[in-house]
């Protein structure tokens, strides 16, 4: 280690006991302190670069070191470190390379305890893995040693105080307007859709643009494992699912708040991603007079989204044969909504497609699908949509929950 690594250390350890002796000092007294050593220790450096590592070491103590700026840049969706000497970053869905690095491996460690130490939460070699939320909502995954063998690996996926409209989505090229315009309308209709797509095609940026089409008088509760949702409707209550603390208690279940969300008289509930045995709750509230409910899964293509649904539901454990989980999920859904990702970080919807009664369960019909580049429209059967169908136009629906 330099000489100016060891001084960030010392100047970080004399925080800690201060932190411990009389709580969090002040600023000002921090800064001046922390000056008055770096001119002392590193008196023949110039001004300039005196200021900026006094900068440096305070950003060390009390933040989360060289990944401050990352986090502070509006064009980064998501930083990636991959142990202490490498740092990437995802801009408009396309990874960069940062050459920004740790100073050693304890000062990344460091910067992951002042991540996790104000939620309860730590990581060490006997619970190696973590997920955590910063103050600002981004989403934080932490793998250790001996799991990770390059060194401490973080993901920061950032959060973003505003969510995405339909007509974003349109100005991006995610979608079409005719097909804004329908699935406006289908919401509004109350259908039930469900948003599937593979890791970072930006399902749950659609299920916030999609949600914003929920008419403004109605209640709305909105499940996550971390919450993401930002809905400008007035009436929302949104849940949180929670993690055990480190004695292995309070575990908080997804399963279980949407069990609870039936009771708290919602009028359509917003699952932010189904993954284990709530998708069988889920599909059961649909069938029970909670139409028009929103969720997404991870799949490769709708008639997947609806295979994988079956087996989460089949992953409850009470018994139900298959072919009744295929009905309930026949009966419950109305549409699936496909995104995938381009190789040049592009998110789009790839296709729409009604779900339609098939001999042994549910089946899809498609509506809309790109192909060549070129979108394919088929209109609905009247199956699925049958049973909810849109009952005023996209324009009007958006309009309303404007």
């Amino acid at each position: 280690m330099d000489p100016l690594e060891e001084l960030a250390e010392a100047l970080r350890l004399r925080l800690i006991e201060r932190a411990r002796d009389g709580g969090p000092p002040d600023e000002a007294p921090l800064d001046a302190e922390v000056r008055e050593l770096v001119d002392r220790e590193a008196a023949a450096l110039p001004e300039d670069e005196r200021a900026a590592l006094a900068v440096r070491v305070i950003r060390l103590a009390t933040g989360l070191g060289p990944l401050e700026p990352l986090l502070g840049d509006s064009s980064v969706d998501e930083v990636m470190v991959n142990g202490p000497g490498e740092v990437w970053v995802e801009r408009r869905g396309e990874l960069e390379a940062t050459g920004v690095s740790f100073g050693s491996e304890s000062e990344l460690r460091h910067a992951i305890e002042r991540i996790l130490a104000p939620l309860g939460r730590r990581v060490d070699e006997a619970s190696p893995l973590c997920d955590a939320r910063l103050p600002d909502g981004s989403r934080v995954n932490v793998v250790i040693p001996p799991l990770a063998l390059s060194g401490p690996c973080v993901t920061i996926r950032k959060f973003r105080t505003h969510g995405f409209s339909l007509d974003d989505l349109v100005a991006g090229g995610t979608l079409p307007q005719g097909l804004a315009d329908f699935l406006a309308g289908c919401v509004a209709g109350r259908a039930a859709i469900l948003v599937s797509g593979g890791t970072g095609s930006g399902k749950t940026t659609t299920l916030g643009a999609l949600s914003g089409a929920i008419p403004d008088g109605e209640r709305i509760v909105t499940i996550e494992d971390a919450a993401e949702l930002r809905l400008r409707q007035r009436h929302v209550v949104r849940l949180e699912s929670r993690p055990a603390n480190v004695e292995g208690r309070g575990e908080v279940t997804i399963r279980q708040l949407v069990r609870n969300a039936l009771r708290m008289r919602p009028d359509r509930i917003v699952v932010g991603e189904v993954r284990g045995p709530e998708a069988l709750d889920m599909l059961m509230a649909l069938n029970t007079g909670h139409e028009g409910s929103l969720s997404t899964v991870h799949a490769n293509s709708p008639e997947d989204a609806l295979r994988r649904i079956e087996t989460l539901a089949l992953m409850a454990g009470i018994g139900l044969p298959h072919a009744a989980v295929r009905e309930q999920v026949a009966s419950a859904l109305d549409l699936v909504v496909h995104q995938s990702r381009g190789a040049d970080g592009s998110r789009r919807v790839e296709a729409v497609a009604e779900v339609v009664r098939a001999p042994g369960g549910a089946g899809i019909r498609e509506l809309y699908r790109v192909r060549a580049g070129r979108p394919f429209w088929r209109p609905p059967s009247g199956g699925g949509l049958a049973r909810r169908p849109p009952h005023v136009s996209g324009a009007a629906a958006r309009s309303r929950a404007a």
